[in-house]
């Protein structure tokens, strides 16, 4: 049954690669109350050195220790909900550190901001009949700097592959392998 979940989730990210996805998601129901699926990865904690997991209310942080982290280590947030007394819903989410999230964005915030300023000065410059060469110039340089971030976190996302397999098996054992109808999220 191991490798069968194994399987699937391997099915499941490979079908997400033809996507325009930088951070899968997935969602699944365990049969126990979201408390005591909580107090499951409390209790991991406190007994493994492999990864660290930190809980706020009913969001779980799996995490690769410092020690054997790079630039591109993923990491699993999960947030798991009640939806009865006796059954819970996870919803996952890997994603790459926060503070290189947070650059990411940034950087395409920025290549996003200067591609709009560029093309008001080009358009201002052509509807003024004066030379607009240079904004097109730097309008192009901009869409591939883009395609450049965007591949590049898609390479990232699968040098840290090996870790997200890592990061979801040890969630599948701390729930003791209730992992059953795992589905990708839009």
């Amino acid at each position: 049954m191991e490798n069968c979940i194994l399987t699937h989730f391997k099915e499941i990210y490979m079908s997400l690669t033809n996507e325009i996805v930088l951070r899968p998601r997935f969602k699944f129901e365990v049969k126990r109350n979201n408390q005591v699926a909580l107090k499951l990865f409390e209790d991991a904690k406190n007994t493994q050195s492999d990864f660290i997991v930190s809980r706020v209310d009913n969001h779980v942080f799996i995490k690769i220790p410092k020690e054997k982290q790079h630039f591109w280590s993923p990491q699993l947030h999960l947030e798991i909900s009640e939806i009865d007394n006796t059954s819970s819903s996870i919803r996952g989410l890997f994603g790459p550190n926060p503070t290189v999230w947070t650059m990411f964005m940034f950087f395409h915030f920025l290549v996003a901001v200067l591609f709009i300023g560029f093309g008001a000065w080009a358009y201002s410059n052509w509807s003024l009949e004066n030379s607009y060469g240079i904004q097109i110039g730097i309008m192009v340089l901009m869409t591939v700097l883009w395609f450049v971030l965007y591949f590049a976190g898609r390479l990232g996302g699968k040098k840290g592959m090996d870790e997200m397999f890592l990061l979801h098996g040890f969630m599948r054992d701390t729930l003791k392998g209730e992992v059953g109808n795992l589905k990708t999220e839009d």
